[in-house]
């Protein structure tokens, strides 16, 4: 991912402090003192994540440098020290991200974050409904301007198709008024299966009804906003959902998966809900004589041999879950046929003890005793059954499949 940051500033105390700013957190900043300099950048380094520009040189007083950046089709974060009604709307007009004065810490504080937030928004889509194509143009306009891609539709129904057929959608903005289904009848439909953390919803409407807000919000969506709009505000609004939705999900997955391997952990493997399953298969794995892996080549050794465990899981088992029960215990839920079930797990098998693991150019050879069941009861028992065949198989001599 791009993380190229030009920063144009006349003040070497100022540029300085953004250039560390920036650099401590891993972007790569070109830094500039004047348009001349700004020009041999951006003549060079053609991909940037962002510009970040001093309204005022020395060798262009009016915000010629912002002309150039957004000529090079770059976004462009504005910094000056004074505040203008006039130009900050004029610059947003021309597609300035943002705006910032120079009067306080705080309000350079905000770069960051700001930055943060454009280099985030390249992993979100956008779904827009409104049956005006005017507004529709305007909206995507606005969010193409902070990295965000979009799609559209005209209405509810057309919307709810879209989000049924397109699984990159990760928020929604829709007007109320609109044929077919209006705002409030789609988010309420959106909210049977999907909840605000899932599909954030920014609401907008241009109507005089003081209800609308009350009645978008009690529907399920996240924010409302009344047009006409100012860009900033729309700008801050969707701000927010998104990092509240990027909060939640890092929540989520702090509390769902296992943090050395990636997998799901246990937690996440006994709330999850099996869905459309006709068959669902369960087998419990575990790696042989892990506890000799730890004395021989200690416990940063074995956390080698676990991640290198889980990363052919998840190759042999892409589609299906697979978590780690626990220590060097793994389980994986499969819905399907039992005996293809059966024979991936067996290539699996092959797989790992064919595997030779390299550690402090030291090789490490496993093998794992994998225990199956297919019994069509809860899932304790089923996972109970196989931890039983589990057992079979370290008794019968470990390195292999016990199913029956």
């Amino acid at each position: 991912m791009n993380r190229k940051i030009l920063v144009v500033e006349d003040s070497l105390t100022f540029r300085n402090y953004l250039e560390q700013l920036l650099t401590q957190v891993g972007y790569q900043v070109f830094a500039a003192k004047n348009i001349a300099e700004a020009n041999a950048v951006l003549l060079n380094e053609p991909d940037l994540l962002c510009c970040v520009l001093d309204y005022c040189l020395p060798d262009g007083q009016d915000g010629e440098v912002i002309e150039l950046a957004l000529t090079h089709n770059h976004k462009v974060i504005v910094l000056t020290a004074l505040f203008n009604p006039e130009l900050r709307e004029n610059m947003l007009a021309k597609g300035v991200v943002d705006y910032l004065l120079k009067d306080s810490t705080a309000s350079v504080s905000y770069i960051l974050p700001l930055v943060q937030r454009l280099e985030k928004n390249q992993q979100h889509k956008c779904l827009v409904v409104d049956d005006s194509q005017m507004v529709r143009n305007h909206v995507v306009q606005l969010l193409e301007h902070q990295y965000i891609s979009t799609t559209q539709a005209e209405h509810g129904s057309e919307a709810l198709a879209q989000l049924e057929s397109d699984p990159n959608i990760t928020f929604v903005i829709t007007d109320h008024d609109m044929p077919e289904k209006d705002g409030v009848s789609m988010i309420r439909d959106i909210r049977q299966t999907r909840d605000r953390n899932q599909l954030p919803i920014l609401g907008l409407s241009a109507t005089d009804d003081a209800t609308l807000t009350a009645q978008f919000l009690k529907a399920g969506a996240n924010d409302f906003l009344n047009k006409p709009f100012n860009p900033e505000e729309f700008y801050c609004r969707v701000h927010q959902i998104l990092d509240m939705k990027e909060a939640t999900n890092e929540l989520y997955r702090m509390a769902n998966q296992d943090a050395l391997t990636g997998l799901w952990n246990r937690r996440y493997l006994f709330n999850q809900a099996c869905e459309g399953c006709s068959e669902r298969n369960i087998a419990m794995l575990d790696i042989d004589h892990f506890k000799q892996v730890n004395d021989n080549y200690g416990h940063d050794g074995g956390d080698t041999a676990l991640v290198t465990v889980a990363k052919i899981l998840s190759l042999y088992f892409p589609n299906d879950i697979v978590a780690r029960f626990g220590g060097e215990e793994f389980c994986i839920q499969a819905c399907g046929e039992f005996e293809s079930f059966t024979r991936r797990l067996d290539k699996l098998r092959q797989r790992i003890e064919k595997t030779t693991i390299t550690h402090n150019h030291t090789a490490i050879k496993l093998t794992i005793s994998i225990g199956v069941a297919t019994v069509q009861s809860s899932l304790d028992q089923q996972i109970k059954l196989a931890d039983d065949r589990l057992y079979q198989a370290k008794e019968a001599g470990r390195n292999r499949v016990i199913f029956n």
